[in-house]
């Protein structure tokens, strides 16, 4: 369970989440908004990646302003360029690094990045530079090396912005079949159909949170009104 209790951040004297108070226990959640409304914030909160300025964010209890670590170990997060998100030559190795420090052995360790690789669609690139993917590819990458430290949220902020329609597709699927609880911010309105709950983030706020069609509805509605 995320629980964000009253939380707000600002830049400066930007305020960009204001007084969010919420309660993330569905297994399929989605975020929309404009660009500029405190969505990537606000997910970014959601493991530590951003500390608020007021409030706090709690992941099973652990305030992530004290337990950023152990906050980490239970919520993946995946940005929307993988390039970002790739730091060695290669992808197994860019995959193992993820096992570092945690106490498994070497052949556990390669088992898991094998699995990992093939649950992906990358195992025949296991030892391929890692930057010479495609950009679909990458990120299936980016998701492989956070799904092979067993998360159990990942947070995904706009993963398929840079991909064309065939990989939006592949990597929506993927993400449908986890078993973890996944929190997807997306511009791709379609992708959100059959998730459980839907909010809506406008100028730093929660303004809906419902069921998938009729967030969707309130969020054009309300991008027409800004037009």
């Amino acid at each position: 369970m995320i629980r964000l209790e009253n939380v707000t951040h600002a830049y400066g004297d930007r305020v960009v989440v204001d007084g969010v108070s919420l309660e993330l226990s569905e297994h399929r959640i989605g975020l929309i908004g404009a660009n500029g409304s405190g969505k990537s914030t606000l997910a970014r909160m959601l493991n530590g990646l951003v500390v608020p300025d007021a409030g706090r964010v709690l992941v099973d209890g652990l305030d992530t302003r004290t337990h950023a670590r152990e906050v980490r170990r239970r919520v993946g997060f995946v940005f929307s360029d993988a390039d970002t998100q790739i730091i060695m030559p290669t992808v197994a190795e860019d995959v193992r690094i993820g096992l570092r420090g945690s106490g498994l052995g070497r052949a556990e360790i390669e088992e898991r990045v094998d699995a990992v690789l093939a649950r992906h669609g990358l195992a025949d690139h296991r030892d391929h530079p890692a930057h010479l993917l495609s950009g679909g590819q990458k990120q299936m990458l980016a998701l492989a090396s956070v799904m092979v430290t067993e998360p159990r949220v990942l947070v995904c902020d706009e993963p398929t912005t840079l991909l064309d329609l065939r990989n939006v597709r592949i990597v929506t699927e993927t993400l449908r079949a986890l078993p973890q609880q996944v929190i997807l911010l997306t511009h791709h309105l379609d992708t959100l159909a059959g998730f459980d709950r839907v909010l809506v983030m406008d100028a730093g706020r929660i303004v809906f949170d419902g069921a998938p069609e009729a967030a969707v509805e309130y969020y054009v509605d309300l991008m027409g009104q800004h037009s």
